[in-house]
């Protein structure tokens, strides 16, 4: 086994940015510095939502997903800033470039939040002083406050760092997870959803602790194989390596079929196209990722072959979502003239796990509007502290979440020297 990939003796670093935009903001204007500011969709109506908000706003109750009405109503001096997603992608890739400064083990999770393996890096002293000087200098040259948790794998670093903000460092040593951990609610474990923790509180299992020691049998009834992996993490126990390369692991996925003669008549092509995207999001569903790209290939019956590809506002998943993208194109790109072949691939794949999604400002608000997500938001809000959603198992076909945090900016920090 690769050294980096061993699951002995390893020291994992969770950093995760306090407040992001907000910090980003008071970085950027000093004069920020000290007031309850709020980042929001619409500053200008009071229809506007809250994205995020300072600690000097959360102090005086305002929350993620507040109407901007009502936060002005709790706090009257409270500085409304349209978000700025350039500035903030900019600021991520500096800090994602200090981490990799440490060592070349980083795994970024999300816009504002990644792992590291700092194992190999004793010369540079105990994992706690290598923390104090990260986190100092994440400070000092970027003017933003972070929170290290401290464990010998990603699942307790996790767990530490939500343990102590702003400006926190925590260990979690295996020996202190019945003390520190076990006795915290189920819903505060990180990977349990609201869905996950009222099927687990049918097994009466109401904390980490009783988690760890439920019998995984009936884990593995309830949940699947995920119930087992649960039971695992509360114990303590989680193998994932810190893998730089996780991000790019999966390229794409793709199927192709060739007709039994060629063939220009659309009502054939939509059909194929729609087998394809059946086949694609099948494979997806097997290996657990979501895409942002989708292409498709067409071979027409002189061998011609083109490829054209559309990004799109949101991660899809399921062959209707494929389908629509994919007839779209075909229809945009088709000649009209005999088709030998056709192909649909789905690019740009981010397994679901660790996949952490900022929200984007204008659908934020359309979806808000609906009580069940809103319910979803503010529940992930303060399980979390931070501005992230998992996307809705299901929402009307116009309705969307969209993200500023897209993969393009994971790989700056390594590229620029």
């Amino acid at each position: 086994m690769n050294k980096r990939f061993s699951t002995k003796g390893r020291i994992i670093f969770h950093v995760d940015m306090n407040s992001f935009y907000a910090s980003v903001e008071m970085a950027y204007n000093p004069d920020l510095k000290g007031k309850p500011l709020a980042i929001a969709g619409d500053p200008e109506k009071r229809k506007g939502i809250i994205v995020t908000s300072s600690y000097e706003a959360r102090a005086k109750g305002v929350r993620t997903t507040m109407p901007l009405w009502k936060a002005r109503e709790l706090c009257p001096n409270l500085v409304v800033l349209k978000p700025n997603f350039p500035r903030y992608r900019e600021a991520s890739k500096h800090i994602f470039q200090i981490m990799s400064s440490i060592t070349p083990y980083v795994e970024p999770v999300s816009i504002d939040e990644g792992y590291m393996d700092v194992t190999e890096c004793a010369h540079l002293g105990q994992p706690l002083d290598i923390a104090k000087h990260l986190q100092k200098r994440i400070k000092d040259e970027l003017d933003l406050p972070c929170s290290i948790g401290i464990a010998p794998n990603k699942f307790l670093a996790k767990m530490a760092s939500d343990m102590k903000k702003p400006m926190g460092i925590t260990i979690l040593r295996k020996r202190e997870i019945p003390e520190k951990l076990w006795p915290l609610p189920i819903e505060d474990m990180y990977g349990v959803g609201e869905k996950t923790a009222n099927k687990l509180k049918t097994l009466q299992i109401y904390t980490i602790g009783d988690l760890a020691k439920a019998d995984v049998l009936h884990l593995k009834n309830l949940l699947g194989i995920n119930g087992e992996r649960l039971k695992n993490r509360a114990n303590g126990i989680d193998p994932r390596p810190v893998d730089p390369d996780s991000v790019h692991e999966f390229k794409s996925i793709g199927n192709s079929q060739t007709f039994p003669y060629d063939t220009a008549d659309e009502t054939e092509l939509k059909q194929m196209l729609h087998q394809l995207s059946e086949k694609v999001a099948e494979r997806m569903k097997r290996k657990q990722v979501v895409c942002e790209n989708i292409q498709i290939m067409i071979r027409y019956f002189d061998r011609k072959t083109i490829t054209r590809s559309h990004k799109l506002h949101d991660f899809v998943e399921n062959k209707e979502d494929i389908y629509r993208v994919a007839v779209d194109l075909f229809l945009s790109h088709w000649t009209g003239e005999a088709v030998r072949l056709l192909g649909v691939t789905a690019q740009h794949l981010v397994e679901k796990e660790e996949m952490s999604k900022q929200l984007d400002l204008f659908s934020y608000e359309h979806e808000a509007k609906k009580e069940k997500l809103y319910r979803a938001i503010d529940y992930l809000t303060e399980k979390y502290g931070k501005e992230i959603i998992q996307k809705p198992e299901a929402h009307d076909d116009d309705g969307y979440i969209s993200t500023s945090f897209q993969k393009d900016f994971l790989d700056d920090f390594k590229h620029k020297e």
